[in-house]
């Protein structure tokens, strides 16, 4: 009896996600990949710069990012605890990829003087 609850608890929470709000979100999607093919591709160097260009492709690829991480993987709808657990792992694992790159000297290698 108790697994028909949780499983009736769980099923409740998801619900939220219908195809109209999956087709919302699809749309998003395709709106912010438009948007950042008309800036990788479209957009010449002499109006926008290539630090301005790169800036906000990575910004939009972290907002896509959110977008499928949130609806499509469910994290969403998931319990606080869970979602704080996942994105403090991950920005541990950024922090340790970007301190053993420093450490090994390979940025500072790297970078033409």
């Amino acid at each position: 009896m108790s697994q028909e609850n949780t499983h009736s608890e769980h099923a409740e929470e998801h619900v939220s996600m219908s195809k109209g709000k999956i087709w919302k979100v699809f749309f998003i999607l395709l709106f912010i990949t438009v948007i950042e093919f008309i800036i990788a591709l479209a957009i010449p160097e002499t109006v926008m710069s290539t630090g301005v260009k790169n800036f906000l492709y990575i910004a939009l690829t972290l907002l896509k990012a959110y977008y499928i991480v949130a609806f499509f993987m469910h994290l969403k709808f998931e319990k606080y605890a869970l979602i704080v657990a996942i994105l403090v792992s991950f920005v541990f694992i950024i922090y340790f990829i970007i301190l053993m790159l420093t450490e090994g000297n390979y940025i500072q290698d790297s970078m033409p003087i």
